[in-house]
């Protein structure tokens, strides 16, 4: 076949009509020729098609050079500019904005920085978004596939073909981008991708998708792009000025999809967890709502830890503006939102990050490096600058267009060691012949100094279960640079100490004391969280010893233990009103159970904990000090009794004492900081939670010792099961 000079060569056609044509923009679009410029299309069904400018104007017809739909012919243009079609076939016509008549949206800086892995605003390139552009309206794709042969952007808007919208190759960066006009909000999309080898991937989903379709169903959604109306300025000028350390920090940490469900079972919306789920956390006086991941996931048994969609809002509660509207919620009552975040491991779902462009892109290629095998997953490769990358933007993402509060960055051990989970043989150690996994370490240190740098009073908090030195020290000071750490070696002690019977609890005493030779170790926050009320754990009452009159008296007096214990808190959903069954995700809390006098007495003395940790500077603001804690009573394992004080400069002491045997302790002297009178700030045995209302008529009077250790003692009825929370009150 013989063609002129401003042709395609056929070879050309056939590959873009096979879609395996490596650079469709040398191709499609507009082109300049000896003879004028030339316009190709590829309109599959097309009969006739029609070239117009962007106003309408005629420039003349295309010829069908295959019957599979490939046009071109010379159109009466004087430079590049975006062309319209007019495809016709005996069914009727359409209007087809040609994208290969587009220029490239990404430009040679966001190669730059895209290249050196310093780019800190990539979600507002790669990913999907609706825009105007060269004065047309569609959406802008980009994704980074760097061994691909191929990648094309499918949807409803081409039929799912593969062939229709391949992307343009940026050939210094990997990324593919293309722009496709008429393409808008709410758009399904997902990639087509020709592996190195030719062969056809299965469709991805967006990395930088912003939502996503509701599982089980996987593509991405093109997000509306309408800037959000926050109306949370003053509390988030008033967030950039705190020190997380010396501020009261109360979590509740909450799983969205089982808090609650409707009537009929399914998942309540953003909007409706704004109305009943943040008034009710903020009735309780926590400071911060936590949420196990609400990023895309597929497999609702897995809580949001195994992540698909990183940058999406899961489905099941709404869109992306629903959630916004959720945080907003959230500040205006004046709580914080600390989202989970899973940077440690992600699933091999074929529609995922696994394998993506036909090689091991975003994970390791060796098992040793690149597999998890406690949850069957693949694991980041935190040397590959472009995929640090994609992990840093992704937090950055959260705090600037959710204005998240803090980030609790999960299973944090298993990206610290090259050996967790691993027998011998099974790992490969690092360049000094060591188990640390130093690419993780240092992407952990740049997240943490992003972080801190870019979003004032914003922090970030390590689940991390080793004595890994320096977790939440600076990372000037040679630290991961986290503001917090959870302890979790105080939550397993002391529960350790609560499930024994009382009556053997005094040979274990130092179960509940021993987490004050480490307390200022690091910045911690003590964790009673979901992992402990599951996979046969059962629920915290469950834990407690004894008839149900013990098991509740026992759980308030540990929960008065742990708020009056140095360290920021954490209570998982349920546990404030003492959900009796295991914790599951398949359905919503127990509610009816506070109907009973002794689970609303257990959500009361909650409120009260924190009040009380809240008003009362002693118990928080040296939680991560030295300075803040002593002893007053720390051996007495015959009684099994706890008594300690709480300091801090310019304000009253606290002092908190612990009875954890059913025996009450009538006459029990206790050393005190200072002489006078003491007031019951929190009885745990009082009526109102539940208790015999047993104590000390709400005062306790403190009578000068001379030449002793202690300024002065008081003589107090400690009840059984409880403790007490003193706050010096000499008016």
């Amino acid at each position: 076949m013989t063609t002129a000079g401003w042709q395609a060569p056929q070879g050309d056609v056939e590959a873009i009509i096979a879609g395996r044509h490596a650079d469709p923009f040398s191709v499609l679009g507009l082109h300049e020729s000896a003879a004028g410029w030339v316009a190709r299309a590829f309109i599959p069904h097309a009969a006739s098609v029609h070239a117009f400018t962007r106003d309408g104007e005629a420039l003349g017809a295309l010829t069908l050079r295959d019957e599979a739909g490939f046009f071109e012919g010379l159109v009466a243009v004087s430079g590049r500019q975006p062309i319209r079609y007019r495809a016709e076939n005996a069914g009727g016509a359409w209007d087809v904005y040609d994208p290969y008549s587009f220029g490239p949206v990404l430009g040679p800086l966001d190669d730059y920085y895209i290249g050196e892995g310093s780019h800190l605003r990539l979600f507002d390139r790669l990913g999907a978004h609706a825009r105007t552009f060269e004065d047309v309206e569609g959406t802008s794709f980009a994704v980074w596939a760097p061994n691909a042969r191929r990648v094309s952007v499918v949807g409803p808007f081409n039929d799912w073909d593969g062939r229709r919208n391949p992307m343009r190759l940026r050939h210094d960066t990997g990324v593919w981008e293309v722009f496709v006009p008429g393409v808008g909000p709410g758009a399904l999309y997902k990639f087509e991708l020709v592996g190195p080898d030719g062969s056809l991937l299965p469709l991805k989903a967006d990395p930088f998708g912003r939502q996503s379709e509701m599982r089980p169903r996987t593509a991405s959604v093109v997000a509306d792009p309408t800037p959000f109306a926050w109306s949370d300025g003053d509390y988030m000028a008033a967030r950039a000025d705190r020190d997380w350390r010396r501020t009261p920090i109360s979590i509740y940490e909450v799983h969205l999809g089982s808090w609650r469900r409707r009537a009929d079972g399914s998942f309540m919306s953003y909007d409706q967890l704004a109305e009943q789920l943040v008034p009710y956390v903020a009735d309780l006086g926590f400071t911060h709502i936590e949420l196990l991941p609400i990023t895309e996931h597929p497999y609702d048994p897995s809580w949001g830890y195994q992540p698909v969609g990183l940058y999406a809002p899961t489905a099941r509660h709404g869109d992306p503006a629903g959630f916004k509207r959720f945080v907003d919620a959230a500040h205006a009552a004046g709580l914080g939102v600390i989202l989970d975040w899973v940077p440690a491991h992600f699933p091999t779902d074929a529609h995922g990050l696994a394998q993506f462009d036909g090689t091991a892109l975003y994970e390791h290629l060796d098992p040793r490096k690149g597999y998890h095998p406690d949850w069957n997953t693949a694991i980041y490769n935190f040397g590959r600058k472009e995929v640090a990358s994609f992990l840093l933007n992704n937090a950055l993402y959260w705090l600037e267009e959710f204005h998240i509060d803090g980030l609790r960055v999960d299973a944090v051990a298993s990206m610290l060691y090259l050996d967790y989970s691993r027998q011998p043989g099974q790992w490969v150690p690092n360049q000094h012949g060591g188990n640390e996994n130093l690419e993780a370490v240092e992407f952990l240190r740049r997240v943490n100094t992003e972080v801190y740098r870019l979003h004032p009073g914003a922090f970030t908090i390590a689940e991390e279960s080793t004595a890994w030195g320096g977790v939440s020290a600076p990372v000037h000071a040679g630290g991961l640079g986290f503001g917090f750490k959870w302890n979790m070696g105080f939550m397993n002690d002391t529960l350790r100490y609560m499930e024994r019977e009382p009556v053997h609890r005094r040979y274990h005493h130092n179960d509940m004391t021993f987490a004050a030779l480490y307390a200022y170790s690091e910045n911690y926050v003590l964790p009673l969280s979901h992992d402990e009320v599951v996979h046969g754990k059962g629920s915290l009452i469950a834990k407690m010893r004894g008839d149900d009159w013990q098991q509740f008296a026992g759980l308030r007096a540990y929960y008065g233990f742990m708020w009056g214990w140095p360290g920021k808190k954490l209570l998982f959903m349920g546990q404030e009103f003492a959900q009796r069954e295991e914790w599951s995700e398949a359905k919503g809390l127990d509610w009816w159970l506070l109907d009973a006098g002794w689970h609303e007495g257990m959500r009361r003395l909650v409120g009260d904990l924190n009040a009380a940790y809240r008003d009362l500077p002693a118990l928080h603001a040296r939680d991560n000090e030295p300075e803040g804690f002593e002893w007053l009573i720390g051996n007495d394992q015959a009684n099994s009794v706890f008594a300690w004080a709480r300091h801090v400069e310019g304000h009253p002491p606290v002092v908190v004492i612990s009875n954890m045997t059913p025996v009450p302790r009538e006459g029990y002297r206790v050393p005190m900081p200072k002489a006078g009178l003491w007031s019951e700030r929190v009885n745990t045995d009082a009526e109102v939670y539940g208790g015999t209302n047993t104590g000390n008529q709400g005062k306790v009077e403190a009578r000068p010792v001379a030449d002793g250790h202690w300024p002065a003692e008081a003589s107090l009825y400690i009840p059984p099961l409880a403790t007490l929370i003193l706050k010096y009150d000499p008016d």
